[in-house]
């Protein structure tokens, strides 16, 4: 297993990528090819010691594309830039994954004209992991594409169906459709005409329509939506929790001693809820669609975060869900980019 990290990305970049993919390689015992400014990387690995002996390499770039940069002109234009220098390892065969922290959109962009898409996959699609009291429920797309016909819908739903099966071991995930009301006729044309088309399915275990507050409480395990409403509901949820546990810990510290030593009775499950709650526990999201594995994780990621993220590409990796999907499209009469059965 071999990790090309775009060493660049990130708000916190080079420092807590660096150190996460320090702590993955020790943790999954897996390579890690650093992508970026090798003497800015070569500082920072000075400060972990026996970096040499874990599988850690440096490939140099001297480019990096910007978060305020368009996307699609940036990842044309710097070729030399560390996504780009990143996915490309993935194409070559160099690496297996590549993980970055950076824009979101040159990410999904270079996974889409270097990788390219897998073939009858109209719009790749990212599967974000919510946390919940059954486990998780993943939501795609959460970021892609702010706009998706029925058939991207479906195509996520199939493929977050299969990654649930084989990375999270789900046997027959519950796949629903984001909407306003459970019923068949609620929601918008895009939700009618995508409820119809996943009812016709035979390789998705379609439950129908979710509501908002069925993701968190976990009665799907996959919930399909299109980018913009996906990317809402995930920070949505994001800001909710953190917010939870803030206002948790001012109560504790306004109230009394009786509460305070309450509080420190049940410091074990609040640290336990705090770590269910905690984004950085799963670090990526996979971008589905793609012929290579192609690993998304939030611009605010710590070493924790990194860490975890290559996890998460070991994990689709080694459950050869790019090989499931080309094998459900394959058996499934699904529909084509066009709207047309094959």
């Amino acid at each position: 297993m071999k990790i090309a990290v775009d060493a660049m990305g990130g708000d916190f970049a080079p420092e807590q990528i660096v150190f996460g993919a320090v702590r993955a390689a020790r943790k999954y015992h897996c390579e890690v090819v650093l992508v970026g400014d090798e003497p800015r990387i070569r500082e920072v690995l000075r400060r972990e010691r026996g970096w040499e002996e874990l599988g850690i390499r440096i490939h140099h770039a001297s480019e990096v594309i910007e978060m305020g940069e368009h996307p699609a002109d940036a990842v044309r234009m710097k070729k030399d830039s560390s996504i780009v220098v990143a996915t490309r390892l993935v194409k070559e065969g160099e690496c297996d994954a590549v993980l970055s922290a950076g824009s979101t959109g040159a990410a999904v962009t270079a996974a889409q004209l270097i990788l390219k898409r897998i073939r009858g996959i109209g719009r790749p699609t990212i599967a974000t992991p919510i946390p919940t009291p059954k486990g998780v429920t993943m939501l795609l797309d959460s970021g892609a594409n702010v706009d998706s016909r029925p058939v991207h819908l479906v195509q996520s739903g199939m493929m977050g169906a299969i990654y649930a099966e084989y990375v999270f071991g789900i046997k027959a995930p519950k796949v629903g459709l984001l909407n306003i009301g459970e019923e068949e006729t609620k929601g918008n044309e895009q939700a009618k005409e995508t409820y119809q088309l996943l009812k016709a399915m035979h390789t998705i275990n379609f439950c129908g329509n979710a509501e908002g507050r069925d993701i968190p409480k976990g009665n799907f395990d996959v919930v399909i939506c299109d980018g913009f409403v996906g990317n809402v509901v995930l920070k949505f949820a994001e800001g909710l929790a953190k917010t939870i546990m803030k206002l948790i810990k001012e109560a504790i510290r306004e109230s009394g001693v009786l509460a305070k030593l309450g509080a420190f009775l049940l410091m074990p499950a609040l640290k336990k809820l705090g770590k269910r709650l905690d984004v950085s526990e799963y670090g990526g999201a996979p971008l589905l669609g793609v012929n290579g594995v192609c690993i998304i994780s939030h611009g605010s990621s710590n070493a924790k975060s990194i860490c975890s993220a290559i996890g998460v590409a070991n994990d689709y990796v080694n459950g050869n869900v790019l090989d499931h999907i080309r094998d459900a499209l394959a058996k499934e009469e699904i529909l084509t980019n066009d709207g047309e059965k094959k």
